[in-house]
């Protein structure tokens, strides 16, 4: 069986080592040539809250060759409509294409491949590019985990083992509610990587000041409403029922919520979001694909998302030199 990782970043470079690191065969590709150049001649160095070097098989996208059974879809999700194309035709006849995109990726790429050949996994984890081929694990060791679905009843012959797979570096829970477990960490993604992006910060950071941490409430709270509005059940993260400890209808509530916020990020507060390191590599983020589409439901179910609209409209504008990201960015939220 071949199994690949497209888009080995950050992510997927230590997703990778932990694999390689338990002697199984998955090849990492990746379009930056300099971090494939390292990853070939020093191997992936993992650093962070778990430090340690493994030898892995990497290359870049024009030396793909052949069929692979599994690939793990790490890239940013901008450009999915011409990725899975390519990516089609070196899938074999009854491979499988697992995406770890943030958003709600799935439907659009089931549209490509079909529904039967998709899975989706949610990381609740966190790492850092910090050079070519050293890559730093943000998260607590005890806090590596997977949540593994598919969006047919029916799961692909491999479901089985991409969960093995996965189960070489952390935990991975089976969803059967997998779009509950996507708006879990949407709902993470929106608050907590939004804010980090738009202060140029870390999720900790972003979390303490009592004024950063009332908007994060509040994108928290926009995510819990449309889904509520909607009829989404949010999943619980790591056993932790997010809606039971986050959510309010009263001011007593508001307040637990609000003192909760620090304590439920703490073993992912040094994260840096994936949104705030594209920014400072001058690249275009996904903001659009995260706070926006919680926008886009709000939209859909008529219910407003004052707070992630804005953030979508910070983000955009620090993308465009209008703004940088810093603290100053909280006067534009009411």
């Amino acid at each position: 069986m071949r199994v690949a990782i497209y888009g080995a970043g950050s992510l997927g470079t230590i997703l990778g080592a932990y694999i390689s690191k338990a002697g199984e065969k998955i090849e990492l590709i990746n379009r930056n040539k300099a971090h494939i150049e390292a990853l070939q001649t020093k191997g992936a160095q993992v650093t962070g809250t778990v430090q340690f070097t493994q030898p892995v098989v990497a290359y870049t996208p024009d030396e793909m060759s052949g069929e692979y059974d599994i690939i793990f879809l790490m890239t940013k999700q901008q450009h999915n409509a011409e990725v899975v194309a390519m990516l089609k035709d070196y899938l074999a006849a009854d491979g499988v294409l697992v995406t770890f995109q943030n958003g709600l990726p799935e439907m659009q790429i089931a549209e490509i491949l079909g529904a039967e050949r998709v899975l989706g996994c949610t990381v609740a984890w966190g790492a850092t590019l910090q050079g070519p081929g050293v890559c730093e694990l943000t998260s607590e060791p005890d806090a590596l985990s997977f949540a593994l679905g598919a969006i047919t009843p029916e799961k692909n012959k491999h479901f089985a083992r991409v969960k093995e797979l996965l189960e070489l570096m952390g935990t991975v829970e089976v969803e059967e509610n997998f779009i509950g477990t996507r708006w879990s960490k949407l709902l993470i993604n929106a608050a907590f990587s939004g804010m980090s992006a738009v202060l140029g910060c870390t999720f900790g950071e972003a979390a303490a000041p009592k004024e950063s941490r009332r908007i994060v409430q509040q994108l928290i709270k926009e995510c819990i409403d449309v889904c509520q509005v909607g009829g989404i059940r949010i999943e619980p993260v790591q056993g932790k029922d997010i809606v039971k400890l986050l959510n309010y209808t009263n001011p007593i509530k508001k307040a637990i919520s609000f003192f909760i916020i620090p304590i439920a990020i703490r073993k992912h507060a040094k994260l840096k979001a994936s949104m705030l390191q594209d920014i400072e590599k001058g690249k275009l983020t996904e903001v659009d694909a995260i706070n926006g589409a919680v926008s886009a439901y709000g939209r859909k179910v008529n219910f407003p998302t004052p707070a992630n609209d804005k953030v979508v409209e910070i983000i955009h504008k620090i993308e465009k030199g209008e703004l940088t990201a810093s603290f100053d960015n909280l006067r534009y939220f009411n």
